[in-house]
Formats: structure tokens, C-alpha cells, sequence
């Protein structure tokens, strides 16, 4: 399917666009807010600028899901449909990766897609998968949350040709619920546990994880800012913390009714945090 895109948006047309009394800055600034998502749960930014938005739709319901991209009229526009809970999505060049539910879908700029990795292509069958990441090799990464109970987790790798290996599992008791993916600056993968609150870093030859920070409640998504540091959603509990240099752990801002997948602004400014339940994408300075 094709969809014309529009032109490309500036930060400040977003701010006016989504960020509701929940999105404000800790100033107090505040504009009305907008629902114009359905269970929004995952953005990204493309190498022009524009934002995209993967929309759940109905959980459970195949289908309904699909991804927006916000345009100049400050309205979410359709770009790609028809899939089922699409969740994480990630550019790697122009080519936009999808996490949804039990596969994964490669989609074109034009807004066609194809299946990349299909549910029967992975190593153990897929129960809930989450975020994606994509490293320089074109290799990509994708977590399985498992139940959300601390069972059946995985992170797996797709190779470009579409092989599925495991990189790590529920075999190890850290696995608990892998979330929000990350490629760390040594050719690690970073991750958040949404199970057990905690960031690891996961050496992609052995498996091993090693812990970097916790407390970070029911972890969602993890970007890197401009100086080393980390930020982390808590879905659960509606927040967002910033994760320092040296592993500790600060409250930025609550109040949201479910801050899912974030990401950085393309001026590294700001994050973009999905509301799921609140149906908003907001906007938070972090600079």
C-alpha cells in the first residue's frame, strides 16, 4: 500500500501537535491536549526529520495496527497499514523495521511492507515481541517480553537474509521480560528488563549481561543522550528517568498514563514519548 507523505515538520509544530497537560515540561507550560492515536507505542525519527508513530490499534486484534507520520498540517497521516500490534520500529537508512507481535516486517519507503522474519522462522515461537534495533552490519535485534511475567523472554538476531538466531534467553535467570533495545558504544547491545526494572548491557558473542543500573520500574524504551547518559520509560508507572554516567538513577518526569517506546528528537533536545494510554505522543525537553 502507498500513502503520500507530507513535508517535513519542525519540533515546534510537534509541541503543538501532542504535548498534552501529561507531556508538559516541569515548568508548567501546557497546551490542550490531542488524541488522535490509537495506543500509540513505539516512534521513530527518520534521516529527514519526520516522525513516525506505530499504533497497537486493538490489542490482540489482527489488522488494525498501523504506522502514522506526522505531517506539516500538525496531523498524523497513515503511512504503512494492515498490521496486527505493531510495537517497536527503527530506521536503519530508509528502510523502517517493525516489531509486530510474533514477526517482523521490513517496510519500504513508499509504505509497502514485507514479512522479514516470520513467527516460524525463530528459534522458539514468538509470544510477545517488542522493541528492534538495527546495528551497522544491518543485523537486527528484537525482544521477546515473554508473558511480561518474567517468563519465555528472549532477544533474538536476524541476520539480512532473514535467519533468526537466539542471543540470549529465559535459560538465563536475568532474563526476566526483555524490552527497549540499545546498541552500546563497544558493540554491545543494551537493554531494559520491563520483568525486573533493570538496564544491562548484553555481550553479543557470549550471551552474558551485565548490569549498568535498576529501579527503573516496568522498563519500556531506552534511548542515549548526547553526553553518554541514558533515559528510560516506565511504562507501568508512568515515567521517565535519566540513567547518568555512572549508573544512577533520577526521576526526570511522572504523570504520564503509560510512557512506552521513547526516543530522541533529531536535535537530541527532546524526547518523544508515546502515551499509550492516554492516545498522545509528547513532547519532553531534556535540554
Amino acid at each position: 500500500m502507498q500513502s503520500r507523505i507530507p513535508s517535513m515538520i519542525t519540533m515546534t509544530a510537534i509541541s503543538l501537535l501532542v504535548l498534552g497537560t501529561q507531556g508538559c515540561a516541569d515548568s508548567g507550560d501546557s497546551t490542550d491536549s490531542t488524541h488522535t492515536f490509537k495506543m500509540p507505542e513505539s516512534v521513530a525519527v527518520a534521516q529527514d526529520g519526520k516522525v513516525y508513530v506505530s499504533e497497537i490499534g486493538e490489542f490482540g486484534k489482527d489488522g488494525d495496527g498501523r504506522i502514522s507520520v506526522l505531517g506539516a498540517d500538525n496531523a498524523p497521516a497513515s503511512f504503512a497499514e494492515g498490521m496486527d500490534d505493531p510495537k517497536g520500529i527503527y530506521f536503519h537508512g530508509d528502510t523502517l523495521y517493525v516489531a509486530d507481535n510474533k514477526r517482523v516486517l521490513k517496510v519500504n519507503p513508499d509504505g509497502k511492507w514485507d514479512v522479514f522474519a516470520a513467527a516460524e522462522a525463530f528459534p522458539a515461537a514468538p509470544q510477545f515481541l517488542n522493541d528492534i534495533v538495527v546495528d551497522d552490519s544491518g543485523n537486527v535485534y528484537v525482544s521477546d517480553s515473554g508473558d511480561l511475567k518474567g517468563k519465555g523472554g528472549a532477544i533474538y538476531r536476524i541476520a539480512s537474509d532473514g535467519k533468526v538466531s537466539t542471543v540470549v534467553d529465559s535459560k538465563n535467570p536475568l532474563v526476566l521480560g526483555p524490552n527497549g533495545l540499545l546498541m552500546g558504544p563497544q558493540g554491545d547491545l543494551l537493554e531494559v528488563d520491563f520483568v525486573s526494572g533493570t538496564l544491562y548491557s548484553v555481550n553479543l558473542q557470549s550471551g552474558e549481561l551485565t548490569k549498568l543500573a535498576e529501579g527503573l520500574g516496568a522498563a519500556d524504551g531506552l534511548v542515549a543522550g548526547k553526553n553518554g547518559e541514558y533515559y528510560v520509560s516506565d511504562w507501568e508507572g508512568g515515567k521517565v528517568f535519566h540513567v547518568g554516567n555512572d549508573g544512577q538513577v533520577k526521576l526526570l518526569k511522572d504523570g504520564y498514563a503509560a510512557a512506552a517506546d521513547i526516543a530522541l528528537s533529531a536535535d537530541g533536545k527532546n524526547l518523544l514519548v508515546p502515551d499509550m494510554k492516554a492516545g498522545e505522543l509528547a513532547l519532553l525537553p531534556i535540554q
